[in-house]
């Protein structure tokens, strides 16, 4: 399957069986003083429901004309609510080959299940320290690591990813879990990444192979290794995205030390352990859990040699301040405004579904999530559009991500929620009002769908930034040129789609749309690991991702060769040579 996107994938039904944790419970008897507890949802406070509210979206099960949209008989909750309230064990660090706890917490976070606050995921302690354990084991780990051949390299991540495969299910349920995300989009994430491997072994370290100069045999290039990078991973994709950095550093000969968001730890504790049981010798692979503090101090560390990162362009640029006089590189993948453009000639029904599966799908916490889409012709055209997506939207299922047949998780912390919903509110005109939902008695961070119309640009916050959630903004334009122009007008250049039975219309479009992926009667969540992936502006600071991932985990050498002997009768002019 295609990285970067489960994108495409249309899944059907899953069976959910009964939740069973991956070992027995673990209790722990001493924590740290709870004034140092971090919340799982950075910082927020106690989490409590949200409550039965009138007209909450109901859990639909008939998708009839949506039909490739997961869909199945209703699941009684108590498939998957019979297990114990605690799931796992603490989440761990990795570090120099061996999982452990910090000896010294510094604090302590604890895990809930956006899905089902009453789930206890588990409460593990973070402390700074590890950072500074992870990156010396690194460093120490680098020289012999990258001393090995190549082809040693490229056949442990060969077998990282059959390692990945046969842990597919245990990898997808605790993705579903830490982040709410339905379980078959989990399990299209875990394709990806054992995608990943074998694209990274086929044609990414193609690119990193030496070469001779074209027409000049005494001059090649060839590649060597950054040193030590530092992995700072997204919830959204909490092993997809971290796996597409992890693999092509590793095969270049770098160290990694990986610092997962807060969200997703057992996620990422899980991925830890499959790595180790491919084989990755101590030191060259670590993980280090913790809240913001603890990524910071890996990014701005002076034993890192590279940073790359997934997440917000306010945090993208913090790490491009901390690392102001450092000579480290810098791999950026930030947010996204992304806008899908219907021109005259699109086939709406087409148009329609790519726009309602790229807007809502993962709860539109996706960077390439459309959240605008811009219909060419009168204002009519587009109200009627926008119309038929609200009823779509409306017929969405949303329930626990383990539920069968279930389209729509939930957000995945109480911040992301308030957030998303103080910018929707912040729309000119509502069509689908968003809004906090309890499915079947859930306590958990469930919202709606939102759709609104756009009639006049203003420039406001609700026009140019990413709100992370489910909210579509349906504008009319009256030109194909109009319509790139409110594509543009964002400072982002993430993704973008365009929906026209003319090939002239997509090339013109896509000559001028300041986006790092266009895609032409597509969803705008569509992208392909054999290509490279990144956005323009504040998307990203022009080191793309996807197959040039290895890129910029590999450092070109210049070589000129030349004669072993000293030759008399080339001496510039001017010099005057004495022979011993």
């Amino acid at each position: 399957m295609d990285e970067h996107a489960l994108e495409l994938v249309r899944g059907g039904d899953h069976p959910v069986g009964v939740l069973d944790p991956p070992g027995k419970r673990n209790e722990r008897a001493h924590l740290p003083d709870q004034r140092q507890r971090h919340q799982r949802a950075q910082g927020g406070g106690n989490h409590h429901g949200l409550g039965e509210q009138p007209g909450d979206c109901p859990l639909r099960t008939d998708q009839s004309h949506h039909p490739s949209i997961p869909r199945g008989p209703p699941v009684h909750l108590s498939a998957w609510r019979a297990g114990p309230r605690q799931c796992y064990s603490p989440a761990v660090d990795f570090v120099a080959g061996t999982f452990a706890e910090p000896q010294r917490p510094e604090g302590v976070i604890e895990d809930r299940c956006p899905a089902d606050l009453s789930v206890l995921l588990g409460r593990h302690g973070w402390a700074l320290s590890q950072v500074d354990r992870a990156v010396d084991a690194a460093r120490a780990a680098q020289p012999s690591w990258a001393a090995r051949p190549g082809g040693e390299r490229a056949a442990l991540v060969r077998r990282i990813g059959e390692v990945l495969k046969g842990r597919a299910e245990e990898l997808a349920r605790a993705i579903a879990l830490d982040v709410g995300k339905p379980l078959w989009e989990s399990r299209a994430e875990v394709q990806a990444c054992v995608a990943k491997a074998a694209i990274t072994v086929e044609d990414g370290l193609r690119l990193v192979a030496p070469f001779p100069a074209p027409g000049q045999p005494d001059a090649e290039c060839r590649f060597r290794p950054l040193g030590v990078v530092a992995v700072l991973g997204p919830f959204n994709f909490p092993v997809h995205l971290p796996n597409g950095h992890v693999l092509p550093a590793l095969a270049c000969g770098n160290t990694v030390v990986f610092k997962p968001s807060e969200i997703a730890p057992h996620a990422a504790e899980l991925y830890a352990r499959c790595l180790a049981e491919s084989g990755v010798p101590p030191g060259a692979f670590n993980l280090v859990q913790g809240p913001g503090p603890v990524g910071a101090a890996l990014a701005a560390h002076p034993g890192v040699d590279g940073v790359l990162f997934t997440g917000s362009w306010a945090v993208g640029q913090a790490i491009q301040r901390a690392s102001l006089g450092q000579t480290k590189l810098l791999a950026l993948e930030m947010g996204g405004k992304n806008a899908a453009l219907v021109l005259r000639d699109a086939d709406l029904d087409k148009a329609v579904y790519d726009a309602l599966f790229s807007a809502f799908v993962s709860a539109g916490q996706r960077c390439t999530a459309a959240s605008r889409l811009i219909v060419e012709g009168p204002p009519a055209r587009a109200d009627a559009v926008a119309a038929r997506i609200a009823a779509a939207a409306e017929r969405l299922s949303i329930g626990h991500p383990l539920r069968e047949g279930v389209f729509m998780g939930p957000l995945a912390s109480e911040p992301g929620l308030e957030k998303f919903l103080a910018g929707s509110r912040a729309a000119p005109e509502t069509m689908l009002e968003p809004r906090a939902l309890s499915p079947g008695g859930l306590r958990g961070w469930y919202v709606t769908p939102g759709v609104h119309r756009v009639r006049a640009r203003t420039g406001s916050a609700y026009e140019r930034e990413e709100l992370f959630g489910p909210d579509l903004a349906v504008y009319d334009s009256s030109s194909e040129e109009e319509a790139v122009a409110i594509a543009n007008s964002t400072d982002y250049g993430l993704a973008a789609s365009v929906h026209t039975a003319s090939r002239e219309a997509f090339e013109r479009c896509l000559s001028t749309l300041d986006c790092g992926v266009v895609n032409w009667n597509a969803p705008t969540v569509g992208a392909s690991g054999r290509l490279p992936f990144g956005g323009l502006k504040r998307s990203g600071n022009h080191r793309p991702a996807g197959l040039y991932s290895a890129l910029y985990c590999a450092a070109p050498v210049a070589i000129l060769q030349g004669e072993p002997r000293l030759d008399r009768a080339k001496l510039a002019p001017g010099v005057g040579w004495v022979d011993e």
